[in-house]
């Protein structure tokens, strides 16, 4: 008996050890892979982006005097300096669509969307004179699209003129005229999406941003501000910021939700077979002694070989098929490999049920449980207990020594 679990132990630090092998293997094909592809995703359909309101100036000339001392005699220059005046936003009406659209390349999904901006601004021309307006949108990203880029004052579509940070329209507006200016896009970009009021500490007044989204999972970062309404819209959120007179340096954005890994979620269910390994062999070793059903090492050495080739079979799949259509394929694979070997050794039914639904608990379910983010450690502590509970309970009465025993004294065949 000392011999049989000295065999089984062996049987399991081997395996244990080609587990640790195959998830490193995974973690670096997804890894090494992710360096080449985030930059391809990136510059074949857009960054992360960040959007601030667009700016209104005028040019003032400011006549300027300067002192020289020539020949002892002080000499007084005249010039002319141009500075930018910057009008404050009088009021800001923002709607943002995204529209979540996860690409996968490789062993990743990347959190790619497009999304509809549209903003209306109102501006004052608060100096004493009419002045010619620069109004300036600059663009959230400089590796993106923009499609149907609009700007216009006062439903007057404006001519412009762009470069690499942004785009310019030029309007005369009179003294003491509010206008309305009002910028739109369609885009895309990746992981996140921002809104900033301005450059440090800024102010916001009569501002409301309504964004729409196609997703429930929504996630704020730590330095944005939450919304200051929610309400739940078929397949996504309406959400809202409206504020009378903010001041704050924080900005508003959503980070997009990221679906199931498969590549990390496969390393993980590697890394954690031997825990389900140990469950199936503890529960068939036990199964085995009250039955007297005589299963030499070789045997256990087969068992786990069908383990690892569910992990095994897993791991090339998901980047070929999706995750869910994996598991199901390598779950199948590896319970007609044990089903099928153990009818031979002991039996169609021990091999069906016994066998066969352990190796659904304890690997198929098992690494379902890795799914379940947030809940793994507790699924998989809820099946470890039960598991106790339930051998415990058969075992209660058991005279371990007279079964030893028996079993050093069967035959062997």
């Amino acid at each position: 008996m000392l011999r049989q679990i000295l065999a089984l132990a062996f049987i399991f630090v081997c395996t244990t050890i080609a587990w640790v092998v195959l998830g490193t293997t995974i973690f670096s094909r997804t890894y090494s892979s992710n360096e080449q592809l985030q930059g391809h995703v990136g510059s074949t359909w857009g960054t992360s982006q960040q959007q601030s309101p667009p700016t209104a100036t005028y040019t003032v000339t400011d006549v300027v005097n300067s002192t020289t001392v020539e020949d002892g005699k002080l000499i007084v220059h005249t010039g002319n300096v141009q500075r930018q005046v910057l009008l404050p936003v009088e009021s800001s009406r923002i709607g943002v669509n995204i529209q979540l659209n996860p690409r996968q390349k490789g062993l990743l999904w990347y959190s790619t969307y497009a999304v509809d901006f549209t903003g209306d601004y109102t501006f004052r021309n608060n100096s004493p004179q009419a002045q010619t307006l620069d109004f300036r949108l600059m663009f959230p990203a400089q590796k993106a699209i923009y499609d149907g880029l609009q700007m216009g004052v006062n439903e007057q579509a404006l001519a412009l003129s762009t470069d690499e940070q942004g785009t310019v329209g030029k309007a005369t507006v009179g003294r003491g005229e509010t206008v309305s200016l009002h910028v739109a896009y369609r885009s895309q970009g990746l992981d996140s999406w921002r809104y900033q009021l301005g450059d440090g500490i800024a102010q916001a007044r009569d501002f409301m941003l309504t964004m729409q989204t196609n997703f429930r999972e929504i996630d704020f970062a730590d330095d944005t501000l939450s919304p200051t309404a929610k309400q739940m819209i078929p397949g996504g959120w309406r959400l809202t910021w409206q504020y009378s007179n903010l001041v704050s340096g924080f900005q508003i954005g959503m980070t997009m939700p990221t679906k199931l890994q498969p590549g990390l979620l496969a390393g993980e269910i590697s890394y954690a077979a031997p825990v389900s390994l140990f469950f199936f062999f503890f529960l068939m070793f036990t199964i085995t002694t009250l039955r007297q059903i005589d299963l030499h090492p070789m045997h256990y050495f087969f068992l786990a070989t069908a383990f690892f080739a569910f992990h095994l079979l897993l791991a090339y799949l998901v980047d070929q098929i999706s995750i869910h259509a994996a598991m199901v394929l390598s779950s199948l694979v590896s319970v007609a490999l044990v089903v099928s070997y153990l009818r031979l050794v002991a039996g169609l039914r021990f091999a069906a049920l016994e066998a066969g639904t352990a190796q659904l608990i304890y690997l198929v379910l098992f690494s379902y449980a890795f799914f379940w983010k947030g809940f793994t450690g507790l699924a998989i502590t809820i099946i470890a207990i039960i598991t106790l509970f339930v051998v415990m309970q058969v075992t209660g009465r058991i005279r371990w020594s007279e079964h030893f025993a028996a079993r050093r004294g069967m035959p062997v065949t």
